[in-house]
């Protein structure tokens, strides 16, 4: 005999029909491990801009809102956008799982090897930053060689290279500085978009710029968010994600009201810009970047996957030379000339950046987004405790805890996530 089971006694979860464009809605396919992982995201992601928001309104304070004038937030593009562009390319090496020592060996011998061709023999400028850049693609190849396919450690490897290439500096510039560099190559680092578009009073064109990137923000997270609800993945309710959206346009549009004030546009922030942006794409919608993710996670899925683990581990040595080299001219620009000392400790900044802006110890996590704000909570820290004078030992002190408070927050994540499964 059969009994029929009367429609209403069907599971909820199938039959419901609730909107999909709500957080609940998707919720109701993905069941409470998903939702708890999804906070958990959402709390490592958004706890680093908390953290920066709140570091910047404390210095702002101590400083009676000397670090937030105009002049000031300039300067700190100015000052710290090589380290910047040097934690991109860390970020990235992080994610696969290793670790590059010898970039700040790099900036220095790329930027001395500018500084030869087009201070002492003449060259224009560009030649010095074109040769400066192919000997990072070279330095990265050779970094790239001995990981990828000698199997060699990378810790390894670039600590043998950060020796190597300081050594080189010295042999290129013959252990003296030289300078200066003409007006055109200072200008990469130290030139300025003014006056454009107008203004009275104000740059029209960085307020304009300004306005281009908010709106590209929006719309690119309006996208990731509907193609999650498509695929029936959590996402964050639409209340906090229009409140996420509306805080990061006022902190750009504050920023730019700021910049569009002092001397307008920088040319380094346009290029470094372009290489968030850049990135940005190649490590989320990318064969590569999901390979390097992939890589990092788990290497032995990934290598059964079918990841050809040497080729990407190679390039991913072969960009960070790039980036290096970028960084070495940028950092010439703006000393106006090449010292055998420089780039001295920018391999430990690029790494803070990295790790304080979310990237995991053991590889698989970490966004280009949040190693800018990590490497911008580290240079907000540093230019506010040199306003307020404070002894560069006590800097040292306050990065260092930073950095290990962040890499503890990492481990307790993942602790919590392991215990709740």
């Amino acid at each position: 005999m059969t009994r029929t089971v009367p429609p209403s006694s069907e599971p909820e979860a199938q039959t419901s029909t609730a909107p999909k464009d709500v957080a609940p809605a998707v919720a109701l396919h993905t069941g409470t491990s998903d939702v708890r992982a999804l906070l958990t995201s959402n709390l490592r992601q958004s706890g680093i801009y908390v953290a920066f928001v709140v570091i910047v309104a404390f210095f702002a304070i101590l400083t009676d809102g000397t670090s937030l004038s105009p002049g000031n937030i300039t300067n700190i593009v100015l000052q710290y956008s090589y380290i910047l562009i040097l934690a991109i390319g860390m970020v990235i090496v992080i994610i696969a799982g290793h670790i590059d020592l010898s970039v700040g060996s790099v900036v220095a011998l790329t930027g001395a090897v500018s500084a030869v061709l087009v201070i002492r023999q003449g060259m224009p400028w560009w030649v010095g930053a074109l040769a400066a850049i192919a000997v990072g693609l070279v330095i990265g190849a050779w970094h790239g060689f001995w990981v990828a396919y000698i199997g060699i450690p990378a810790f390894i490897v670039t600590l043998a290279g950060m020796l190597l290439f300081r050594g080189l500096t010295l042999q290129v510039l013959d252990n003296i500085s030289l300078s200066p560099f003409p007006s055109e190559y200072g200008r990469i680092a130290s030139g300025f978009l003014n006056g454009l578009l107008g203004g009275n009073g104000y740059d029209a064109f960085t307020l304009l710029i300004g306005a281009i990137a908010v709106a590209g923000y929006a719309v690119s997270n309006w996208r990731t968010r509907t193609a999650r609800i498509k695929y029936q993945q959590p996402v964050e309710s639409f209340p906090l994600f229009v409140a996420k959206i509306v805080a990061v346009g006022a902190v750009v549009m504050a920023f730019a009201w700021q910049l569009a004030h002092a001397r307008g546009l920088p040319i380094v922030l346009i290029i470094l810009a372009v290489l968030i942006i850049a990135y940005g794409v190649i490590t989320k919608r990318t064969v590569f970047g999901r390979q390097v993710y992939a890589i990092g996670g788990n290497l032995a899925a990934a290598t059964l996957s079918g990841v050809k683990v040497r080729a990407v581990n190679f390039w991913i040595f072969v960009n960070m030379g790039f980036l290096a080299a970028i960084a070495g001219v940028v950092f010439s620009s703006r000393s106006n000339g090449a010292q055998p000392s420089a780039g001295n400790m920018f391999e430990l900044d690029a790494i803070a950046a990295a790790f304080i802006g979310g990237a995991a110890v053991t590889g698989g996590v970490g966004t280009v987004i949040g190693a800018m704000v990590g490497g911008l909570i580290m240079a907000v820290m540093s230019n506010g405790m040199q306003l307020m004078g404070v002894d560069q030992s006590i800097q040292s002190v306050v990065k260092g805890l930073v950095l290990l408070l962040a890499v503890a927050f990492d481990v307790y994540n993942k602790r919590r996530a392991g215990a709740s499964r």
